[in-house]
């Protein structure tokens, strides 16, 4: 039986008390499970009005969580991103600051156009699988 681990650092929110993990690895061949992230911050901070400033906050937080894992954005081997209201328009301004974090690596992608996320004032999510 693999070990599964969760790991919930405190650079990213408290998920363990919201019934969830922010990280899961699988071993052997360690695989990394990353819950969605969102524009949410440790701090409490309320997401910010645009799609690409909370497309920044969501592809950072997606970068602290790989680190936490001891992966980086060249580990992912696919990812999925999330997008209320998805236009094409609306897919442009969200991969942007995605994009900049991939730095060029290609992973498998998947864009998806939903109503709602957790919260009303979210507009975007990005999950994602790694491997190291």
């Amino acid at each position: 039986m693999p070990a599964i681990e969760a790991i919930n650092p405190d650079t990213l929110p408290d998920a363990p008390s919201m019934g969830y993990s922010q990280i899961t690895t699988v071993t052997p061949g360690k695989m990394i499970f990353i819950s969605g992230q969102v524009a949410w911050q440790p701090d409490g901070t309320p997401p910010p009005a645009t799609l690409t400033e909370q497309a920044t906050i969501a592809a950072s937080n997606l970068g602290k969580a790989l680190e936490a894992a001891g992966a980086t954005p060249e580990n992912i081997v696919s990812a999925r991103m999330f997008v209320v209201d998805f236009t094409l328009e609306r897919s442009q301004q969200a991969f942007g600051p995605i994009m900049a974090l991939f730095n060029g690596h290609k992973s498998a992608f998947t864009a998806v156009g939903v109503t709602s996320l957790a919260a009303p004032d979210l507009m975007i999510e990005i999950e994602a699988i790694a491997v190291v």
